[in-house]
């Protein structure tokens, strides 16, 4: 297994979820990051807590949930986790349809943001990421070795 694979695999991606707003969709974020084992509760509110002092997206339709420097001690093992909104959640007047929700206590994930920030560059991969229809789709479009120049 790459470490790519380790900090966001299959089980993390769920796609054609609805969320009423933006509240629900990083709620629905923490539950994940929960489910895996990645983090606890504690960090999961800390999503909202960090979206309260700064806008977690980050263009293209893509927001980046992440809680605060001092929830990171809640944090059990880095992952990622994607969660897919095709109707859009209204996130602070701009349409978001992917969240890529961050558990990590250093830069493990600097990689695969790497390559999310490579996918959203090119417009027709960044609408196939909006557009995913499987998890392992998803995998391929952020594996840094498929995003590479």
């Amino acid at each position: 297994m790459s470490p790519d694979r380790a900090l966001l695999d299959a089980g993390a991606v769920r796609l054609g979820l609805t969320a009423q707003d933006k509240a629900d969709a990083l709620r629905q974020c923490g539950e994940v990051l929960v489910e895996i084992g990645a983090a606890t509760t504690e960090y999961a509110a800390a999503l909202h807590e960090r979206e309260k002092s700064v806008s977690t997206y980050v263009g293209e339709g893509v927001a980046i949930p992440h809680g605060t420097n001092e929830s990171r001690e809640h944090i059990a093992r880095a992952a990622l986790a994607v969660l897919q909104f095709p109707d859009g959640v209204d996130w602070d007047g701009n349409d978001v349809t992917v969240c890529v929700a961050i558990a990590s206590k250093s830069e493990e994930h600097v990689d695969i943001l790497s390559s999310l920030a490579r996918v959203l560059m090119d417009p027709e991969k960044a609408a196939a990421l909006r557009g995913a229809t499987t998890p392992e789709g998803v995998l391929d479009l952020l594996s840094p070795r498929n995003t590479e120049e």
